[in-house]
């Protein structure tokens, strides 16, 4: 069963007439000419049990790694033969990219979890829940683009192969691990900027700047204030994010500390010589990337 399709069967209860006609005009995806499908669950209740609807959550023995699957790796793919056709789900006409192409956008990302799990994508291939994939209206599929949630900084690359969602104010429906990895399994959505990565502008690991190691402060000497902008499991997480510091908040590109400890990368801010200048610095630093800095002194 395609997801296009058990997503008409969630939602009879919901808008029975309407479904019925969605379903019944809308071909299945597994003949070579049928439209793209995707999501068109309802927006999740209140989270009672988790932010999923019904029983489309995680299963009942997730992997112990979930924190550790990589960031899907850019790479140049032909295009999909049929994927990227205009279609038609619920009266709405979409026209997919044909071409890779830059593109940012900003809004309401969902995921979708074992209902969907081994069923066809849109691009044929089948979903895999804990891969960094996700469903995007139009964008081209194959493609990659960087998902960060703007309330914790975090951030995932993920391979588009998927259509949807449909349901109105959402942008892109990651699959349960990247959700996982921003955050946001049990809120159900989480409010994310999505842009796509061209393979050209690829970050290559050789060419990336230096990391500086944590090193524990001395005893009794002098301390100073910083921002922390996020912990990250993954370097690329941490070099995206300070690609936006310096390209959104350019004065204080020389400011910008990216460390090392341990497996985690901490992106910092700083040094301020005392902690109310630091706050006053994290208001307008907050407001610009639209995420809550942390105070550190050290």
């Amino acid at each position: 069963m395609s997801r296009f399709t058990s997503s008409c069967t969630l939602l009879t209860t919901v808008a029975l007439a309407l479904l019925l006609s969605a379903c019944g005009g809308t071909p299945k995806r597994s003949t070579p000419s049928a439209p793209p499908a995707g999501d068109s669950r309802p927006a999740p209740t209140a989270p009672q049990g988790g932010g999923y609807y019904k029983d489309d959550g995680p299963d009942a023995n997730p992997p112990a790694n979930l924190d550790s699957i990589p960031d899907a790796v850019p790479r140049d793919e032909p295009l999909h033969r049929f994927a990227n056709r205009p279609y038609t789900v619920f009266g709405q006409r979409y026209v997919p990219a044909t071409a890779l192409q830059p593109h940012r956008q900003r809004g309401v990302a969902s995921w979708y979890g074992r209902r969907f799990h081994g069923n066809p994508t849109s691009s044929g291939e089948p979903y895999d829940m804990y891969a960094m994939t996700a469903a995007h209206p139009t964008l081209p599929i194959p493609s990659y683009a960087r998902v960060t949630n703007v309330t914790n900084g975090r951030s995932v690359v993920v391979r588009i192969n998927d259509r949807g969602p449909f349901l109105r104010g959402r942008i892109i429906d990651l699959s349960y691990a990247a959700a996982h990895r921003l955050g946001y399994i049990n809120a159900g959505s989480a409010t994310v900027e999505v842009e796509t990565i061209l393979p050209s502008s690829a970050v290559v690991a050789s060419t990336a700047p230096a990391v500086t190691p944590v090193q524990p402060a001395a005893a009794g000497g002098a301390r100073q204030a910083y921002l922390q902008l996020g912990v990250f499991s993954t370097r690329a997480n941490a070099e995206d994010l300070r690609g936006r510091v310096h390209r959104e908040l350019a004065a204080y590109a020389d400011r910008v500390h990216l460390l090392a400890d341990g497996e985690r990368f901490r992106l910092q801010l700083g040094p301020w010589p005392n902690e109310n200048d630091a706050r006053r610095a994290a208001a307008e630093i907050g407001r610009t990337l639209g995420l809550q800095p942390f105070l550190v002194v050290r």
